[in-house]
């Protein structure tokens, strides 16, 4: 027998948003391990907001909302709030009720540097460690130090000679102006962003094109694959060489290094002799 749409539907309908998510879906872990780690932060949001006024949203989902994001690749904030209307995982992820509101992309940026000025994202990845680590997930003995370049949000417009030039064109466009190097010889030496001063000139490899970057690096341990420690510094032809130096850190005879090929220009492995770095 066929069976026809409701055109009609229920007004109301009785359901916990647990029940819609798979039993051996990997977020309900991830949300148990990341609610364990949120809750030691507990002392660090009391001191973030006033017991007085009206209540913000909650600190614990604008950071399960970053995990979100970054599990799923969204695009921006914006479009995950537009999903957060309809997607009941992403509702019972962040543990916001089927009829509740979402919060507006605003809240993300309003919320943002109150966040960085605490410090709440680096001891949230830092009480995950811990976990990880009480759970007998890592060891010192095998790790590697990996590093990727993170592309700055400045224009190669605005990467120009550190030495003012007296007979300079007033630019066409003030706000957008035309740009001409071809053929100019650019370095970080003689050249810097205005927008982004910190940003340097980096390329991937040979033959890649050269973009303003930092230098991310990632200490992973080699039995589970798991990230351990973050940093970020300036793009240099030695960075990666620094990085790995650091993250190692003092006390460190019975481990093993591993830096990658790629990025370990000559010289990169010379180190203190208490680190046994392998290429």
């Amino acid at each position: 027998m066929r069976g026809h749409t409701d055109t009609q539907p229920g007004i109301f309908h009785y359901f916990q948003p647990a029940d819609l998510i798979p039993p051996e879906h990997p977020l309900r872990r991830i949300k148990a391990w990341a609610d364990e780690a949120l809750h030691t932060l507990e002392p660090v949001f009391r001191e973030m907001y006033s017991a007085r006024g009206r209540p913000s949203v909650p600190p614990e989902q604008l950071l399960k909302s970053q995990l979100l994001i970054a599990f799923y690749s969204v695009r921006s904030d914006r479009l995950f709030c537009e999903q957060l209307a309809y997607n009941f995982l992403f509702r019972w992820f962040l543990d916001l009720a089927p009829e509740a509101a979402p919060f507006d992309a605003s809240t993300f940026s309003k919320n943002r540097e109150r966040l960085l000025a605490h410090d709440v994202a680096h001891q949230f990845f830092d009480a995950v460690v811990r976990q990880a680590r009480g759970a007998g997930l890592l060891s010192d003995e095998h790790f590697s130090v990996d590093g990727t370049l993170i592309e700055a949000w400045a224009s190669l417009k605005s990467f120009r000679p550190t030495t003012r030039r007296d007979r300079e064109p007033p630019p066409d466009d003030p706000g957008n102006p035309t740009v001409n190097f071809r053929g100019e010889r650019r370095s970080n030496t003689t050249h810097q962003s205005t927008t982004d001063p910190e940003a340097r000139l980096t390329r991937k490899g040979v033959g890649r094109e050269a973009k303003l970057c930092y230098a991310g690096h990632a200490l992973l341990d080699h039995r589970h694959g798991l990230v351990v420690d973050l940093a970020v510094s300036a793009a240099t032809g030695t960075a990666e060489r620094g990085a790995s130096l650091r993250r190692c850190g003092p006390g460190a005879s019975a481990r093993t290094s591993r830096c990658s090929p790629a990025a370990a220009p000559p010289g990169s492995m010379a180190g203190p002799p208490a680190i046994a770095a392998m290429p």
